[in-house]
């Protein structure tokens, strides 16, 4: 039986998959921002905060990090608009990738941090630098250079994880591909495409962050 592979059928769809690439990496690039600061403020909370504050931290994490990421995204886009919020699946997808990072990039922060030096925040403190200060000067920059490689590739894993976005009709990159393949019933030429798209946007948003954390996060 021969096998006849028709991509140029896909690849003529660039328009749609154009567009896929951009909402996939729109959806990461707000997330990525947004969840990191999440991740550093929740780290912040179960180092130093108030014991209530670990507390509550600590469930958030433990939730987030012990249930799927598809589970995330059908309760707030199917099961908040039980309680009133309504949301389009746009907003929602990046609500569940924004919670679900958050979870993730806590314990990848608070790790940094817990290994910054006691002797470091004491100098600080003798300086009479405020605790903000330290915190924001002294300890995370040296924490995030730590981490930095776990959480970017973190952030790769959401990006990839905005896959199944398209299930609430997200116009992501797979999204894009579903729906090509549904068009002209070239399934396996459509999610190879996609594959092979997924595979650059990782190598290629590794690369940037890579680039861009030592630059203008915590220096050289």
């Amino acid at each position: 039986m021969r096998v006849a592979f028709d991509f140029l059928a896909v690849l003529g769809q660039w328009p749609m998959l154009l567009k896929g690439v951009a909402w996939t990496l729109g959806l990461t690039v707000i997330s990525a921002a947004i969840g990191s600061v999440v991740g550093v403020a929740c780290a912040w909370a179960r180092t130093y905060g108030a014991p209530w504050l670990k507390a509550v931290v600590g469930t958030y994490v433990e939730l987030i990090r012990n249930t799927p990421f598809i589970v995330q995204l059908f309760f707030v886009f199917f099961g908040l608009p039980a309680a009133g919020l309504r949301l389009t699946p746009e907003a929602a997808s990046i609500i569940a990738m924004v919670v679900n990072l958050g979870a993730y990039a806590t314990e990848i922060a608070r790790a940094g941090i817990e290994a910054t030096p006691r002797g470091q925040i004491e100098a600080a403190l003798s300086l009479a630098m405020s605790r903000a200060q330290i915190f924001v000067r002294v300890v995370l920059p040296p924490a995030l250079k730590k981490v930095w490689p776990a959480l970017v590739s973190q952030i790769i894993i959401v990006m990839l994880g905005s896959a199944v976005c398209g299930q609430i009709s997200t116009e992501e990159l797979s999204y894009a591909a579903n729906l090509i393949q549904s068009r002209n019933f070239r399934a396996f030429e459509a999610f190879i495409v996609a594959t092979g798209i997924y595979l650059v946007l990782s190598i290629a948003v590794r690369r940037l962050l890579n680039w861009v954390g030592p630059r203008f996060l915590f220096g050289r």
